[in-house]
Parts: structure tokens; C-alpha cells; sequence
């Protein structure tokens, strides 16, 4: 198969330290807390109240919204608070406080689906409460139900993973790779797409070796070794290494016969259609230079941070950031107490020198965010508006279509906050829009 290339993209240091650490489980939490929103789309509206007694696998949080998907418990035991709080992103959300018995009581709902159309299909992939497991958390039957005026011909499984540090995905390929195939036809044979492509970096040797040998007999899937480039593994990225196509600004994949899907949320969908078990669990690399002992563990969700870098040994020395995700598109957390989150993938720790804002200096123009951004945007140009609250003028740079990869600031030499003030300009138009 012959590749296309995308433009621009950095080689920021891999760190991939955990590679070879199996995943551990993780021990039963003190208190789990559940957001009400882990998704793109509406909230969900809290149906238990502090002092009900709730087992594992129970919905606790629902909503009649299409765009948006219900949430379980991760435990059995007593909700100790239904209130509202801020979570990453700085977003007040209602949270259910739960604290557990220590049994993992399962619920009389969980039971495997069943499923006999596309419909049925897709009904069972929302009651599962799946959102995309790669970082995004769109609600997943959603994704896998595009308009009927679009013919999809392609699905794009994301293994790439090529954020520096994250090696959770490359577990599951090594540790769930029956679940993955599974898992990609049971989407092949719902939908009617009539092929897949798994996306893999060549820094992966291992996991693609797995991965052929597994789609051997299968004619409609196929593995693909991708050149090791930050940001292969976006969506728009992706499409264009492995198949040409070019998503159009303000578009979707679906635009150009494209699903992308990870590699997690695929062998999940196989594990749940057969267990009936919601998403309660996430595979979560822990890593970065505060952390004593870096390590992929699966955590219940819910399960608040500082208790998953106590399980994984602490800290060798004080961490002066904390990041959920990798450390190009993560998002800083301003307490350990925050939970682990359905779209969790990684947390990060980063000591002194790693983790200290270094201090802008002025733009010498030179051209390098420019060179490196995979959206053709002019980053130097937007984060001049945004500084000087030019906010009309942003409509004409085409900022929405930033993907808020990083690369633009990555590799500034004057330290501009490029990706922020980028995040801020299409905040302002949403804002704009909205009114």
C-alpha cells in the first residue's frame, strides 16, 4: 500500500518507558468520584441520591439527548454526594461521590446485549457508554452512525499513539488483541463497511507483528506500519497517510467515507457485546520524571489521581505539574483529588525541569510554527490577534480548523504559547457563534 504524507509534524523525544510494563491492576479506591459529562455533547442528569446504596455496572447518570451517553458505577457501595464541581478543563460538572464496600457487587442490568440489526448495534454500543477512548470522548454511536446521504467505505483504526511518554493503546495490542479483531468486525459487520485499516507507528515493531499475525485469514482487515511523526495519530492525519483522502476544513471523516476508531475502544466493544460490562475501567500509563516507578495500569473509573501515583510508588521528587494525557495535547490538572476520567490515558508527573513554564519572548517570524502546523494555518499571525484582542479578524485565519496539536509551539524558539492563545481564538468564535 502506498502512503501519503501529511504536512508538517515534529519528533518530539519518544519516552516511551513503559513499553514493556504488563498492565497492573489497580486496587479498589477509598472513593470513586463520576462526573456527569466524560463526553462531547449534553450532560447527564445524576439518578441516584447521596445515601443510595449502587452496585458495579449500574447507570447513575443518564439523558434523553441523542449526543450523549449514560455513566455507571465503577464500584458497588454508598453515594456519599451528588454535587457540582470543577474537573480538568476547568468545567463545574455534577459529580457522584461513591464510596465503596469493597464487594464489586455486580448489577442485575449488566448482561451481554443482544443484537440483531444495526440498530440494536448501536443501541448497545450507547447503553455501554462508550465515548472515544483515544483522548476526544465523542459519544461512539454517534461516530458509527453517519448520515445516510454519506457512503462510508473505510474504517481507520488508530493505534498510532505517538504522543510521547503514552504506551497504554500499545498494551491493548498486546494484551487484547484477539479483542480488537473481534471487535473490528463486529463494527465491519453492523455498519456495512466493507474494509478496516489498523494505523500503527514503526516505533511499535511488536504490536504490528501481533496485529498481521492476528489478520491473517481476514480479508477485509489489514495492518499498517505509518512513519514515526507527531501527530500521525490525528484524525485528519490519518485519513491522509492511509488513504490520500482530505478531510475539508470544519468537516468530519465521515465527509470522505472515513471512521476513525481507536484501538481501545474497539476491544471494548468486543468485551462488552459478550459481558454486557459498561465502561467502568481504563488502561492508564502513569509516567514522567516525578514518578518512581512509571507503569500501565487499569483503573476503575472515577479513582482519583493521587491515589493511581500512590499505587504506582509515588513520587521520587516533588512534581511541579500534573498532567491527564500526554504532554503535547494534555490538559495541566490544578489538584491530585480530580478522577480518572473515561478518556483518560496517560498521567503525567513532571518534575522541576521538565514541568516549568519557560518565558515568552518576542516573535522573530520565523516561519517554524508555520512549517510544522499539519492544518496550513499562519500560528504567529493567529496568536497576534488573540494577544491584541483582534478577535473579528480570526474568522479570515481559519482557527477553528487548529487541531491544538502543540507542534507550532513545540517548536518556537521565542516560547510563545502558540497552542493557547490558538485554544483561545476558537473559543471566542464558538462564543461568537453561540450569540
Amino acid at each position: 500500500m502506498k502512503f501519503q504524507d501529511f504536512k508538517g509534524g515534529v519528533h518530539p523525544p519518544q519516552s516511551k518507558n513503559t513499553m514493556e510494563c504488563a498492565t497492573i491492576k489497580m486496587d479498589i479506591p477509598e472513593k470513586v468520584v463520576l462526573p456527569m459529562q466524560q463526553h462531547i455533547g449534553a450532560p447527564c442528569k445524576a439518578v441516584v441520591k447521596k445515601g443510595d446504596t449502587v452496585k458495579v455496572g449500574q447507570v447513575i447518570g443518564t439523558s434523553d439527548a441523542y449526543v450523549s451517553v449514560p455513566v455507571h458505577s465503577s464500584v458497588s457501595g454508598t453515594v456519599t454526594a451528588v454535587t457540582e464541581r470543577i474537573i480538568s478543563g476547568s468545567r463545574p460538572v455534577v459529580c457522584v461521590e461513591i464510596k465503596p464496600d469493597g464487594l464489586q457487587e455486580i448489577s442485575e442490568d449488566v448482561k451481554a446485549p443482544v443484537v440483531e440489526s444495526k440498530e440494536s448495534f448501536l443501541k448497545a454500543i450507547r447503553d455501554s457508554g462508550l465515548t472515544g477512548l483515544g483522548g476526544a470522548g465523542f459519544p461512539a454511536h454517534v461516530k458509527l452512525n453517519p448520515p445516510k446521504d454519506l457512503a462510508i467505505d473505510t474504517l481507520i483504526i488508530n493505534g498510532a499513539e505517538c504522543e510521547p511518554y503514552i504506551t497504554s493503546d500499545y498494551r491493548v495490542c498486546m494484551e487484547n488483541t484477539e479483542n480488537i479483531i473481534e471487535g473490528i468486525d463486529y463494527v465491519l459487520q453492523w455498519t456495512g463497511i466493507p474494509r478496516a485499516l489498523i494505523g500503527i507507528e514503526d516505533n511499535k515493531p511488536e504490536a504490528i507483528k501481533k496485529l498481521k499475525s492476528a489478520v491473517k485469514k481476514t480479508k477485509s482487515i489489514s495492518v499498517h506500519s505509518l512513519k514515526t511523526r507527531y501527530p500521525q495519530g490525528a484524525e485528519k492525519m490519518l485519513i491522509k497517510t492511509l488513504t490520500g483522502r482530505e478531510v475539508p476544513p470544519g468537516k468530519l471523516p465521515s465527509e470522505v467515507g472515513c471512521l476513525v476508531m481507536n484501538v481501545a475502544s474497539v476491544a471494548f466493544v468486543a468485551e462488552y457485546l459478550k459481558t454486557g460490562m459498561p465502561l467502568i475501567k481504563k488502561r492508564v500509563t502513569v509516567d514522567g520524571s516525578s514518578v518512581k516507578t512509571p507503569m500501565n495500569l487499569e483503573v476503575l473509573i472515577g479513582t482519583p489521581v493521587g491515589d493511581v501515583f500512590e499505587f504506582s510508588g509515588g513520587f521520587a521528587s516533588e512534581p511541579v505539574k500534573i498532567i491527564m494525557g500526554g504532554p503535547m495535547m494534555g490538559v495541566s490538572l490544578y489538584s491530585d483529588e480530580l478522577p480518572v476520567m473515561k478518556y483518560t490515558n496517560a498521567l503525567l508527573a513532571l518534575n522541576e525541569k521538565d514541568g516549568k513554564i519557560p518565558e515568552e519572548n518576542v516573535c522573530i517570524r520565523c516561519g517554524r510554527c508555520v512549517s510544522v502546523c499539519p492544518m496550513n494555518l499562519l500560528p504567529f499571525d493567529i496568536d497576534r490577534l488573540v494577544k491584541a484582542n483582534q478577535y473579528d479578524d480570526l474568522d479570515k485565519y481559519n482557527v477553528t480548523d487548529c487541531i491544538e496539536c502543540g507542534s507550532c509551539a513545540y517548536v518556537c524558539p521565542s516560547k510563545r504559547m502558540l497552542t493557547q492563545s490558538l485554544r483561545l481564538g476558537k473559543d471566542i468564535l464558538r462564543r461568537k457563534e453561540k450569540k
